[in-house]
């Protein structure tokens, strides 16, 4: 047993596990209104399109409680030529997902959404089958999924491998800086103390250092036997059985922990003003939003896509996280006012 009890908080624990190729399971609200921006795209795109803006009722909340390819939607065909984009059971990945969707729409293509559909061995099949034209990954989880015995580590070479692991009929675009995965990460005040901004500068600190994390992540190549064999920092390590979440950051806090590991896009990060760790040396996996698409899509689709996702940066879901959670607005929303905010 470490210093922490098994507890759970199901509104601020994370229950994704990027080495396992689980997934954050926690759910934003749904159903609002939204206005569609047009996102600025190279002019292969569309011309002579005017910037629709409409507001909606976005119902979700079916979705949510659903699968939307079991019995219950069988009779809920896209509509003829519509890019069927869908997402996750994971607020996070609903947003992302939002925002192709309604970027794609404002260039004049019909979506059709299907989203909150569920674990990656529930989706992947699905678009694997055809039946999803879009969709919102994370790059070292989906190559781990494909080719569990990868070595690739770094954004590049996980991405390069990506791409060629990727089966036939699905292509992976490129990535964004946006990334959500493991992380070492510190406070505001001991990464002041001590002058940290990667992994490495832990050396630096003379005072003992404590990691808390899932149990499993002490065996873990990022554990603490990674951490010293990649970066020649000693530290111990307590049990905190809850991927992350609010006794994780409890603990960092109160300094009963002086390094965590959170995921990168966690809204705790912006709430507590945590710093995230640079990995130069790539110990954990890199993991970065990609979208997956069908090769059916079409070039001018990819074109948005990809206009789209050059922009979106770690920062980004950390805030769009945070106004899900803190202000608990819809992914329709926060999708529309990030597209207004980056035209």
């Amino acid at each position: 047993m470490g210093l922490f009890s098994r507890q759970h908080d199901s509104d601020a624990a994370h229950l994704h596990d990027p080495q396992a190729g689980t997934e954050h399971m926690r759910a934003s609200g749904s159903g609002a209104s939204r206005a569609r921006t047009r996102f600025a795209v190279p002019r292969a795109s569309r011309k002579g399109m005017g910037i629709l803006a409409t507001a909606a009722a976005l119902v979700l909340g079916a979705c949510a409680a659903s699968d939307p390819f079991g019995e219950a939607g069988a009779d809920t065909a896209a509509p003829m030529g519509a890019i069927v984009v869908g997402s996750q059971d994971y607020y996070s990945n609903e947003i992302i997902a939002e925002i192709y969707a309604q970027a794609l729409e404002a260039e004049g293509f019909t979506v059709d959404r299907q989203l909150r559909i569920g674990p990656r061995d529930v989706y992947l099949p699905e678009i694997e089958a055809g039946h999803i034209d879009v969709f919102p990954e994370y790059s070292g989880n989906l190559l781990q999924y494909w080719k569990p015995e990868t070595q690739a580590r770094q954004a590049d070479e996980v991405i390069t491998e990506l791409q060629a692991a990727a089966p036939a009929g699905l292509r992976v675009l490129p990535a964004a800086q946006a990334s959500d995965q493991d992380s070492y990460t510190v406070t505001r005040a001991f990464a002041d103390k001590w002058g940290l901004k990667s992994i490495s500068d832990l050396s630096k600190v003379t005072d003992p250092l404590l990691l808390g994390a899932n149990s499993e992540a002490q065996e873990r190549p990022y554990g603490p036997a990674g951490l010293a064999a990649t970066y020649e920092v000693d530290i111990s390590f307590t049990p905190i059985e809850d991927s992350g979440g609010a006794l994780t950051v409890k603990a960092l806090l109160d300094g009963d922990i002086q390094l965590a590991n959170i995921y990168t896009a966690d809204p705790a990060i912006a709430t507590h003003n945590l710093v995230t760790l640079e990995d130069p040396k790539g110990l954990f996996l890199a993991s970065n939003v990609v979208p997956l698409v069908s090769e059916r899509l079409s070039e001018e689709a990819v074109t948005t896509l990809n206009a789209v996702n050059a922009q979106l940066t770690t920062d980004d879901l950390v805030t769009l996280n945070s106004r899900s959670v803190n202000e608990g607005l819809p992914a329709g929303v926060l999708a529309a006012q990030w597209l207004e905010q980056h035209r």
